[in-house]
């Protein structure tokens, strides 16, 4: 398998054509020979470099993701059997806040399961994520955390294990889940399985990746980035649909401590923000389409 077709096999087209610039712009620098070799201290050298040249901490962290990928495919191809910056991160490139404008309605979330897909063995288990994600809010750590024994599909429910950050829960699943869960564990999972000569019991992860191993946390992030043209004025990561999904609980009515409870919410006052969040959301709503009304009823004291 070649880089392109690496790349294209999991990004966009546009992130495709990122990617290889700044892998190519990294060869160049460092040679093909070197770079196969490099450490994770060469490369926090080369991130150190860019530093130099680059004010916009975003940039850096964009070609870094590339580096990252380039190696993934190294390990992938087996040029190369660790990948020196898969835990790399840079705490200078912290993400924006979620604003308003990049939430979602319950609708654009679930309009991510109808993507088509180019693998068919990937479809159901890439709807799985999203599902777990549009309807559970959960978050990327507690998914790579879900075992076998976590799904319930008889009493259609999913047990989030508690964490440093989250309470532990039991959650609902929607009837839609149900089945495509079923259809995952017992069609796509074991083929999974079997590409890498691993047996069913092998895993006790829910999710796998394309390589038979339990699903990650980059895993996930590269999933979302080939989402990103779906809404492209809008921030789509798994950090925005959670915000999505639990400030839509609250425009609907389900109570602080509903929500407290569905999020894993340790503090009540976490859950505030959110409903803050959604009064926002409807006074920007009222004031676009009803700005006299607003202005009448004093909503800013809602």
């Amino acid at each position: 398998m070649t880089l392109k077709d690496y790349l294209q096999e999991r990004y966009t087209l546009k992130t495709v054509k990122i990617y290889q610039y700044n892998i190519e712009n990294y060869l160049k620098e460092t040679g093909e020979t070197q770079a196969t070799k490099a450490s994770y201290k060469d490369i926090a050298n080369y991130i150190g470099n860019l530093r130099k040249r680059y004010s916009n901490p975003l940039t850096i962290d964009q070609k870094l993701y590339a580096l990252k990928a380039y190696y993934s495919w190294q390990c992938r191809t087996r040029k190369r059997e660790d990948h020196p910056c898969k835990h790399l991160k840079l705490r200078d490139a912290k993400p924006r806040p979620v604003q308003l404008q990049d939430l979602f309605t319950r609708k654009e979330l679930e309009a991510l399961l109808e993507r088509e897909e180019r693998y068919s063995l990937l479809k159901l288990r890439n709807q799985t994520i999203i599902s777990l994600l549009i309807y559970q809010g959960l978050t990327s750590g507690e998914i790579t955390k879900l075992r076998i024994k976590d799904v319930n599909l008889e009493n259609g429910s999913i047990q989030i294990s508690a964490s440093a950050n989250q309470n532990e829960r039991i959650l609902k699943l929607e009837t839609k889940q149900i089945m495509l869960f079923h259809k995952y564990q017992n069609t796509v999972r074991p083929k999974l399985l079997r590409s890498t000569g691993r047996t069913c019991s092998a895993s006790k992860a829910f999710i796998l990746n394309q390589r038979g191993k339990a699903l990650s946390i980059d895993d996930i992030g590269y999933l979302m980035e080939t989402y990103r043209d779906q809404y492209p004025d809008k921030r789509i990561t798994t950090k925005s649909i959670r915000m999505s999904v639990i400030t839509n609980l609250l425009k609907e009515g389900k109570s602080l401590r509903e929500t407290q409870y569905f999020a894993g919410h340790k503090k009540i006052s976490s859950t505030e923000v959110y409903r803050q969040t959604a009064v926002e959301e409807l006074k920007k709503e009222i004031e676009k389409y009803h700005p006299l009304t607003a202005e009448a009823k004093g909503v800013g004291g809602l």
